[in-house]
């Protein structure tokens, strides 16, 4: 797990990022691609093996870390410091699905995990990322949202509330943290090829099952891959972001936007026929 010889070069280099929920899907493709363009990164994630992995494959770090334990965070936050002396972004980003069913059968429990997982975890991130950006007077910090947070139809109850809390409070803290120059923006994905989306067990078969099912979703007729948001992530932590703050970048192919043109075209034409006004004379 230790650093390879030679750093890479790129828009991150010399930098140090820590990332929750790093051992897969899209927090998996931000290690790759923050070590390729020259950070050193510290993978934080509950996946012990897939974790450890992924830090000698890529020259990085690995952290066991549980996002709903405060001392699990803080700690990953410590240990990042401790080895590398700095702190220049942290990505919150580990989640999964969360409850599911009708409001009236979730229960207590569905509620405390998903909002523990999904919210808390992050408010953990940021808070003691700041600690740390504060005494620095920069750094970024960015939190993944969700489309889900910014509309409805997309994801369960409590996966909707906990996603627009998250906007709310990278909104809220980008306000407090700029006077020490730390910036704070969030990432909305869409529907992205992931475990999350597709199955936690899901496997070459089911991951293109759900590429085709979800290809006419939005108007960029393909899913997302993962390292689309990683390149999202990468951007916003780099300097190039350096004016941008308390920002929701979309990242789903025009989702949010609505069905896909043709698609559109064919319900208006099937619900009513469409008629042309003409001025008198023409």
């Amino acid at each position: 797990m230790g650093e390879p010889q030679t750093q890479p070069e790129g828009d991150l280099n010399g930098k140090v990022a820590l990332i929750t929920g790093g051992a897969s899907g899209i927090g998996a493709a931000s290690v790759r691609l923050f070590r390729a363009r020259g950070a050193r990164v510290v993978i934080a994630d509950l996946q012990e093996e897939q974790g450890v992995e992924l830090a000698t494959e890529v020259g990085g770090t690995f952290v066991r870390v549980d996002v709903t334990h405060e001392t699990d965070v803080a700690g990953a936050v410590d240990e990042t410091v401790r080895r590398y002396g700095r702190l220049d972004c942290v990505f919150n980003n580990a989640g999964f699905g969360g409850a599911l069913g009708p409001i009236d059968e979730t229960t207590e429990e569905d509620y405390d995990i998903t909002l523990d997982v999904l919210l808390k975890g992050v408010f953990f991130g940021v808070k003691h990322a700041a600690r740390i950006m504060k005494e620095q007077e920069s750094g970024s910090i960015v939190n993944t949202g969700s489309v889900a947070g910014l509309a409805i139809g997309y994801s369960p109850h409590l996966y909707a509330a906990a996603k627009a809390a998250v906007i709310h409070l990278t909104r809220s803290t980008a306000v407090e943290l700029a006077e020490w120059n730390v910036r704070v923006n969030c990432i909305c994905p869409g529907f992205i090829a992931t475990p999350l989306a597709a199955g936690l067990d899901a496997g070459d078969e089911e991951m293109a099952r759900f590429r085709e099912n979800f290809a006419t979703a939005q108007p960029l007729r393909r899913v997302g891959e993962p390292k689309d948001i990683a390149e999202a992530a990468a951007f916003l932590a780099s300097d190039h972001a350096s004016f941008i703050t308390g920002h929701a970048q979309v990242v789903d192919g025009g989702a949010i936007l609505g069905l896909p043109w043709r698609e559109q075209a064919s319900w208006m034409t099937r619900a009513r026929p469409i008629t042309v006004y003409r001025p008198p004379g023409r």
